[in-house]
């Protein structure tokens, strides 16, 4: 079985995740762009059954204005965005790349939400594209 690793960039939130993803997304929301400082959301959905914290415990929010929000992680010493749980995907963790130990291993495998793409976003070159989530 193949573990993936990661954490926050002070190291005082880590995880480990048990099993294989289930997507490898690039998300382009209006949201995700608030969160990322303007980019899109390179993220990996990876499933809760094989997720745990192993160091720490994140902070976490959720906006009260909304019907059915995300919840965020993050640290709360260095504010580096760890992960989210969705009401979409209740069985799943979506973790940011940048905190993986190894980012190298993404490769998106679909580009979401591009009705809400800026100019300056980049689609990787023969990633299926969805203006919103596909199917």
């Amino acid at each position: 079985m193949t573990t993936t690793k990661g954490g926050c960039y002070c190291g005082a939130v880590r995880y480990e995740i048990d099993g294989a993803p289930q997507a490898q997304i690039q998300c382009h929301c209006r949201e995700c762009q608030y969160i990322t400082g303007g980019h899109p959301n390179a993220i990996v959905i990876f499933p809760l059954a094989g997720f745990r914290w192993t160091k720490g415990e994140p902070a976490n929010f959720a906006r009260s204005d909304l019907e059915r929000p995300v919840t965020r992680f993050f640290c709360p010493t260095c504010g580096t965005g760890l992960g989210t749980r969705s009401p979409a995907r209740p069985d799943s963790m979506i973790i940011k790349v940048g905190t993986l130990d190894d980012p190298s291993q993404f490769k998106a495998q679909a580009a979401i939400f591009t009705i809400d793409k800026q100019p300056y976003h980049h689609l990787p070159e023969g990633v299926p594209a969805f203006e919103r989530r596909p199917g």
